[in-house]
């Protein structure tokens, strides 16, 4: 059985930065899944960013860019809820990360078996998950670098700072007028 307890227990052991890593691990483990990855959402929410991957090897190689748009991935950030399909010998099955409504980006796991215990409990160390990356963000660059699959406007990294929970968007169309009073 894994808990929010678990997951935060595994992150609190890691290194500053491997966090997420060490949990997918953790969770590979547990589940005895063929792979257990995060995508994190770019700041534009048009592609993913494969952060770890616990089938891959993580030396020497660059994140992977996943789009976002007509995909499963999509089809979780969208309507918050588990999407689950047949692959080979598994199941894979994505999963939101998202803390109050913050979509940070999904667990993917492909488990041998899949039944509504193993979803519940990957749902709620999905859930974990994000408390861990909001925490780990705050530390470390990796998050913030890793979410920069295009060039933005200075206005718009502005506005990604100052609102990091909405979408970001080009924000050069904002005027400023001076105060008349």
């Amino acid at each position: 059985m894994v808990g929010t307890g678990d997951v935060l227990a595994a992150a609190e052991s890691a290194p500053l930065g491997e966090s997420v890593e060490v949990v997918a691990r953790d969770l590979a483990k547990r589940f005895g899944a063929f792979d257990v990855s995060y995508l994190l959402t770019d700041l534009v929410d048009e592609r993913l960013v494969r952060l770890t991957s616990t089938s891959l090897d993580p030396d020497g190689r660059d994140a992977e860019r996943v789009d976002l748009r007509g995909s499963a991935y999509e089809e979780v950030l969208r309507t918050q809820q588990p999407w689950q399909d047949q692959d080979g010998d598994g199941v894979r099955v994505v999963l939101p990360v998202t803390n109050r409504g913050d979509c940070v980006g999904v667990l993917e796991a492909t488990v041998s078996s899949l039944d509504e215990d193993v979803l519940a409990q990957l749902g709620e160390a999905a859930h974990a998950l994000a408390y861990v990356i909001l925490t780990d963000r705050r530390f470390t660059d990796l998050y913030h670098t890793g979410r920069r699959t295009t060039t933005m406007s200075l206005a718009a990294e502005i506005q990604h700072q100052l609102l990091p929970s909405a979408s970001c968007c080009e924000a050069g169309q904002f005027t400023v007028e001076p105060c008349r009073g």
